[in-house]
């Protein structure tokens, strides 16, 4: 029990951080709340420093794209903020949640897979990385997966479940355990997330339809 007492009063406060953080961002993106982006620049700066440290050389580099994207993702629901006339403000951005086909998804599964064999020797063979191979899969097909949260497609959450699996493993491996048990929280906020945008989803659908009907009535009327 003392072992356990000292484990985390020994936590390096910046990793704890880095935890918190990210933790809000994966939650208020699947709120579709506009301040996820600012959580996620925030942690992501931090575990740029924290991976490097690791020689998780792909993973930090990741969180150098993830800083970019945060700033694209705050401006791009930005764009779509909805905002009450009461003094209550809602940071619920209305942008459109997207869905992409199965085939296409499954071409670019193989792309990414080609790409991340590729980076993956690279790094086996010319750097100091740990875990090459698993490391950069998980950072190709973790820009993607960003990518689609900035562009609000259903599927994101799907990537991330994968991802997140093999990311505990990895973090495991270095040591990195309050990492490791957020992606542990983070595969079940996918899921949360993928159910939370998948009903959004069937209601805008439904609300589009509804409102082509009408049109459809009144341009007969």
């Amino acid at each position: 029990m003392q072992a356990i007492i000292d484990y985390f009063i020994h936590l390096p406060l910046l990793e704890l951080l880095a935890v918190f953080l990210s933790l809000a961002y994966v939650l208020l993106a699947a709120r579709e709340n506009n301040w996820c982006w600012p959580a996620a620049f925030v942690s992501t700066a931090l575990y740029t420093v924290i991976f490097y440290d690791v020689a998780l050389l792909m993973d930090s580099m990741l969180n150098i794209y993830y800083m970019a994207m945060a700033v694209y993702g705050w401006h791009h629901w930005q764009k779509n903020q909805n905002t009450t006339t009461s003094k209550t403000v809602s940071y619920t951005s209305t942008l459109d949640i997207s869905h992409w086909s199965g085939m296409r998804h499954v071409v670019i599964i193989a792309i990414l897979t080609v790409v991340s064999v590729i980076l993956g020797y690279i790094m086996a063979n010319y750097t100091q990385a740990s875990f090459p191979y698993l490391d950069t899969a998980t950072t190709v097909f973790a820009v993607f997966a960003t990518y689609l949260v900035a562009q609000k497609v259903l599927e994101n959450w799907l990537y991330w479940l994968v991802i997140d699996f093999v990311s505990i493993y990895l973090y495991i491996e270095k040591s990195l355990i309050p990492t490791a048990a957020l992606f542990g929280i983070y595969v079940i906020i996918a899921v949360y997330g993928y159910w939370q945008w998948y009903q959004q989803y069937k209601r805008q659908n439904s609300q589009q339809n509804r409102n082509k009907f009408s049109m459809d009535i009144g341009a007969v009327g």
